[in-house]
């Protein structure tokens, strides 16, 4: 006997119905964020924010909003 395959957003749609009735919405959202991929480039984003600034001065400078939050 052949087997039907549900479409994706069902089989989605039951599997975090499931996820949170079995272990709530905060850890099924917890969960559910570690597939997430992201977007854009990490790599060239991060070299053009920080190109003009040196370990020491970004060093300094999260030292200084740690410092800050106390």
């Amino acid at each position: 006997m052949p087997v039907r395959a549900r479409p994706l957003t069902a089989v989605t749609h039951a599997a975090i119905t499931a996820l949170f009735r079995e272990i709530g919405i905060a850890e099924t959202a917890r969960f559910l964020q570690q597939f997430s991929l992201g977007s854009g480039d990490y790599t060239r984003e991060r070299r053009k924010l920080f190109q003009e600034k040196s370990l020491d001065e970004l060093v300094g400078e999260i030292r200084q909003g740690s410092e800050k939050r106390r």
